[in-house]
């Protein structure tokens, strides 16, 4: 299996869109949305069948167990998070506060606070002629960078004789998109003619680079700003960076997306301009010929 990732840095570059074109124009049979924050491949995926679902246990939270607790406030007192709550001398833990460092049942006289499993995230595995693997994180839990990898291994080991496997991986530049990085064979980074766009691609590509994994680079929407466009490719040049394609900024992509469809299914300049990216990093990755 050839594992394909495609990342952006900053949200709203195209990443999503990207990934969601190169499984319609692969007709790729294993796919995942690592985007846990906030997925929304399944939007376009249009999985038919219902998913078998799981809870991600990530780190451990605090519970006090209400009828031993003696009232004390040592817990409440050494909580450097302001976690524990009181009311009419009553404690509780919040679950949102506690970052799980058990400082509390230690302090606590009569042992009367647990450290307990958390469920972290809700993992969904699509199981068909296709396999799609996606979460989603509770509000407030961190740990996304475990639950990412989680995604990943359900996905290769429900497909693990796919020929290619497309990954909407994690936004931003942190813990989630290097584990989104980890094991792939090559990394596409669809970035933006910003200031942001271009900080963050750099960013990306030494993580790239520090795990040896190969890239390639495109920019999305690049009539916004074709001085920055050339800086980007000047930049993949002096670095010998594959500089793979441009795409424009165009309305009926734009109006595809918005009616929940892939762009890969539209008849548009962006369209024409994302299949030529997508038949370059194919050439890269040695899955066709030049």
């Amino acid at each position: 299996m050839k594992k394909l990732l495609i990342l952006s840095g900053k949200g709203g570059t195209g990443k999503t869109t990207t990934a969601a074109a190169f499984i319609r124009f692969s007709e790729a049979r294993a796919f995942a949305d690592c985007d846990v924050d906030a997925p929304n491949l399944h939007m376009v995926a249009n999985m038919q069948q219902k998913p078998k679902q799981s809870d991600h246990y990530g780190s451990e939270k605090a519970v006090i167990q209400q009828d031993t607790c003696i009232g004390c406030g040592q817990c409440k007192a050494m909580c450097r998070y302001g976690a524990v709550e009181e009311k009419s001398g009553k404690y509780a833990i919040s679950a949102y506060g506690c970052e799980g460092c058990g400082v509390c049942a230690y302090v606590c006289p009569t042992k009367s606070i647990e450290m307990v499993q958390d469920v972290a995230g809700e993992m969904e595995l699509y199981e068909g002629d296709t396999v799609f693997s996606t979460a989603r994180l509770k509000t407030g839990r961190g740990n996304s960078g475990k639950l990412v990898t989680a995604v990943k291994n359900a996905l290769f080991d429900a497909a693990p004789e796919t020929e290619l496997a497309v990954i909407d991986g994690s936004p931003g530049i942190g813990c989630p998109v290097i584990a989104s990085m980890s094991g792939v064979d090559f990394v596409l980074i669809v970035t933006e003619p910003s200031v942001s766009g271009i900080s963050d691609m750099e960013r990306i590509l030494k993580t790239a680079g520090m795990f040896q994994t190969k890239a390639a680079v495109c920019v999305n929407k690049y009539t916004i700003s074709m001085e920055k466009t050339k800086i980007i490719e000047e930049f993949c040049r002096e670095h010998q960076i594959p500089f793979v394609g441009k795409i424009p900024y165009d309305k009926q992509a734009s109006l595809a997306i918005n009616a929940g469809k892939s762009i890969a299914d539209a008849d548009c300049p962006a369209r024409t301009a994302l299949h030529e990216v997508y038949e370059k990093v194919m050439v890269l990755m040695g899955m066709q010929k030049a």
